[in-house]
C-alpha cells in the first residue's frame, strides 16, 4: 500500500485575519479529507494569538514539521511561517510577504496595479479615532469627511475597514450622508474604509496556473451581463469576444505582475463606459459546498478536488 503524502495545513497566527485563516484552513483540512483521502493525510498546524505552534493539537517548534509533512498549504497571516518552511526547504503554498500585504491592503494593491494599467476604485482609510491626537470627535468627522470630498466626488461606500457585522455598510451621496457615515465609523471604534462607489456588475473571476495545458487557465466569468451574452447554465455568462479578450488579458497579466504560482480570484465591477475596476484579490480557493468557485468548477466539468490535487503536485514537483 502508497503511503499517503502529509499536508500539513497552517491556520490561525499572530497576524490579521486570525478568525478568518481558522476558518478557511478548516475549509481545506476538511475538503482534503472528504475528497482525497484516498492519497493525501492532512496535518492540522495551528498557530495560536501568541505564536505558538501546535500539531494536531501538540505543541510543537517549527523544525519539528520536516518529519511531520511533506508539504505545506499555509493560510495563515503568521508573519514568520513562509520564512521557517522555506528555511526547513519544506515545500510550501505559502503566499510570501509581498502577496499577503497586497492581498490585505488596497493602497500597496493599487500602486501595484498602476504599473500594468488595471484600474481600481479610488478609496481611503481613516485610523481608529483617537481623542487626544484627533481632537474633538465632530470635528474630527467634519475635517475628513471634507477631505474625502476632495478627493474623489460621490457616491461613495463607508464601511468598516475590518469585517463588523455591527457597523452597517453605507452608500451616501451628499456630504452630510458622508459625515453620518463616518460618525457611525467613530462611534463603532473602527477603522474606516471609504470608497469610491462603481455602479456596475460584479465578477469575480477565478484563475489557475498551469492547469488543463494551459500556462494559465481562466475560468468562464459567472453571475455577469457584459454586453451580449449567450444564455447557458447556472448563469455562467459568455461574453463577447472583444470584451472577453479584454478580462482574459488582465488576468494574465495580474499572473505574472504577482508571480501567482497557483490560484488567483479576481473581483471585479465592470462600468458599460469606464471598464473593468478591479476591486480586490484573494490567493486561496474557497472550497465549501455551494461556493462560487465550486460552481465554476462545475461548468467546465471539474471538481474542486480536482483543482486542489493539481495545486498540490505542482507544489510538490516544484522540488523535485
Amino acid at each position: 500500500m502508497t503511503e499517503k503524502i502529509k499536508v500539513g495545513i497552517i491556520r490561525g497566527g499572530t497576524g490579521g485575519n486570525y478568525a478568518s485563516s481558522l476558518k478557511k484552513g478548516g475549509n481545506i483540512i476538511s475538503h482534503i479529507n472528504e475528497n482525497l483521502s484516498d492519497k493525501y493525510k492532512t496535518v492540522d498546524i495551528f498557530i495560536d494569538k501568541n505564536g505558538n505552534w501546535h500539531a494536531n493539537g501538540l505543541p510543537i517548534i517549527p523544525a519539528d514539521l520536516v518529519r511531520k509533512v511533506d508539504i505545506v498549504w499555509d493560510t495563515s497571516e503568521h508573519p514568520s511561517a513562509f520564512i521557517a518552511l522555506n528555511n526547513f526547504s519544506i515545500p510550501n503554498l505559502g503566499r510570501g510577504h509581498f502577496l499577503k500585504v497586497l492581498e490585505n491592503n488596497n493602497d500597496m494593491l493599487r500602486k501595484h496595479m498602476r504599473e500594468i494599467g488595471v484600474q481600481m476604485p479610488r478609496s481611503m482609510v481613516l485610523p481608529l479615532y483617537q481623542k487626544d491626537f484627533d481632537g474633538l470627535r465632530e470635528r474630527y468627522v467634519i475635517k475628513k469627511a471634507k477631505e474625502i470630498f476632495e478627493k474623489f466626488s460621490s457616491p461613495w461606500v463607508v464601511k468598516s475597514f475590518t469585517p463588523d457585522s455591527n457597523m452597517g455598510i453605507h452608500l451616501v451621496k451628499t456630504f452630510p450622508e458622508l459625515v453620518d457615515a463616518i460618525e457611525d465609523g467613530v462611534k463603532h471604534e473602527k477603522s474606516i474604509l471609504v470608497e469610491e462607489f462603481i455602479d456596475g456588475k460584479v465578477a469575480s473571476i477565478h484563475s489557475v496556473s498551469s492547469f488543463r495545458g494551459q500556462d494559465i487557465y481562466i475560468f468562464p466569468l459567472k453571475d455577469i451581463s457584459i454586453e451580449e451574452k449567450v444564455p447557458t447554465p447556472k448563469g455562467v455568462g459568455i461574453l463577447t469576444e472583444s470584451v472577453g479578450k479584454k478580462i482574459n488579458d488582465i488576468i494574465k497579466n495580474l499572473h505574472k505582475h504577482l508571480a501567482v504560482e497557483y490560484y488567483l480570484k479576481s473581483n471585479f465591477i465592470f462600468h458599460p463606459r469606464r471598464g473593468f475596476f478591479l476591486t480586490d484579490i484573494d490567493f486561496l480557493p474557497d472550497l465549501r459546498d455551494g461556493s462560487h468557485f465550486e460552481e465554476s468548477c462545475e461548468f467546465v466539468g471539474a471538481k474542486m478536488h480536482h483543482v486542489v490535487e493539481h495545486i498540490l503536485e505542482k507544489a510538490l514537483n516544484k522540488k523535485i
